[in-house]
């Protein structure tokens, strides 16, 4: 019984919340009362304060700034996604935008091509950002192995750097390769933002990010793609739904 009282009151709080930053009562970021502060005003432990302010942030309803407290996300600044399926990846295109950084061109990298699995150290390579409503939220690298890569090279929407398109590289490629991506093996990690990624994101070199890595395979379970991907964690929310294995 005890848990079941817990479990009542932080959904509860998180409901609070919710509502009253939906209310406009956080406007205009506004930060949010410090866990101290919501603790005395709703009558609540500090435990049930943490929990509810948990689910906020991985709802993508509110985000922490380290040293200066917590703040609300307006709904259309922050790019929210579901993933469950590959196409739920290349839906990407649906409501966000590519531009590219670095074309499509071929290169030696001897860990992408570890990663792979190629007999040689040439690889094709495209950078880009991704953005939603306009705010950049991920820059990516793409790795592809040269038979892979050669079936891109007339996409102009990898061509040249600013182009901007509603475009997937695993959306292009699946329309190309022979058969379909099938699995994508994934890691989430947090990263220290690299210096590459500073002129593009609205975070400072060492500042922390979400870094996610994926890795694609045909049918034959022959990788045919690697993308690392660091994201801004003030504008980019996460979520994965996960369903109980019957019995």
């Amino acid at each position: 019984m005890p848990t079941q009282v817990k479990v009542a009151a932080y959904r509860t709080l998180a409901a609070q919340i919710r509502e009253a930053i939906r209310n406009g009562e956080y406007a205009d970021g506004q930060r949010l009362p410090t866990e101290e502060q919501l603790t005395a005003s709703y009558a609540v432990s500090r435990q049930t304060v943490r929990r509810a302010m948990q689910d906020l942030v991985s709802e993508g309803i509110i985000y922490r700034v380290a040293g200066r407290g917590t703040y609300p996300v307006a709904e259309n600044d922050r790019h929210v996604s579901h993933f469950g399926s590959i196409e739920d990846l290349m839906s990407l295109s649906l409501d966000t935008e590519c531009e590219i950084v670095s074309p499509l061109h071929g290169k030696v990298d001897v860990e992408a091509a570890g990663r792979l699995r190629l007999s040689t150290d040439e690889i094709f390579t495209v950078a880009f950002i991704r953005l939603h409503a306009d705010t950049p939220f991920c820059y990516t690298s793409v790795f592809l192995p040269p038979r892979i890569g050669h079936l891109l090279t007339d996409a102009e929407e990898l061509a040249s750097p600013g182009r901007r398109s509603r475009v997937t590289v695993i959306g292009l490629l699946d329309s190309r390769i022979t058969g379909s991506i099938t699995v994508a093996e994934q890691s989430i990690s947090a990263s220290s933002a690299p210096v590459f990624t500073t002129r593009y994101l609205a975070r400072e070199r060492g500042e922390p990010v979400l870094r996610i890595d994926r890795l694609y395979f045909d049918g034959d379970d022959i990788p045919v793609e690697l993308a690392i991907s660091y994201f801004d964690p003030e504008q980019y929310s996460y979520r994965v739904k996960l369903k109980r294995r019957s019995v």
